[in-house]
């Protein structure tokens, strides 16, 4: 069975973007015909990131990079991904995540930053070696409420690039 990974580089553990990108990964997973695999709250990880070499956290990411699909989840930071999240996807040489498709997640606190996860987070994960084949999700933590009905508007919008699973597999 092919398993789908969560990511998250939200300093706050427990944070509004892990139940977004939790949320994100449950509804991806019967479509893309994957189990739910790890759970990264990279908060817990926070005071050994910086920690060269790390057993831990290089069994963690070998842990993501055998991971069919990922969601890469961060708070927008200064229009971009957080710092923790840089510092753990910086474990990977170039090419560390080729295999891996990749969905990148921002939660937003403004429109004005909806396009921020295809800038800076959707690029990261390119030059990884991920294949990102939909739209990023910018979700608006104002909207939390909402959290069904946004995903169902991204799933709307990016139905056909998703690589949607074989039934008869």
């Amino acid at each position: 069975m092919k398993t789908i990974s969560v990511v998250v580089g939200n300093p706050k553990a427990e944070s509004r973007t892990l139940a977004v990108a939790e949320a994100f990964a449950d509804r991806l997973a019967p479509l893309l015909g994957a189990e739910r695999g790890l759970r990264l709250d990279l908060a817990a990880h926070a005071a050994d990131i910086f920690t060269w070499p790390h057993d831990g956290l290089a069994a963690l990411a070998d842990e993501v990079s055998a991971s069919d699909f990922v969601v890469v989840a961060s708070p927008t930071y200064k229009a971009a991904y957080t710092g923790l999240l840089k510092a753990f996807l910086d474990r990977y040489p170039s090419d560390g995540l080729r295999g891996v498709t990749a969905f990148p997640v921002f939660t937003i606190g403004s429109p004005a930053h909806t396009l921020a996860v295809e800038f800076t987070l959707r690029p990261l994960l390119v030059e990884l070696g991920a294949s990102v084949p939909a739209q990023g999700l910018s979700f608006l933590t104002p909207e939390l409420h909402r959290l069904d009905e946004q995903l169902d508007q991204w799933f709307e919008r990016n139905q056909r690039a998703l690589p949607v699973a074989d039934p008869a597999q």
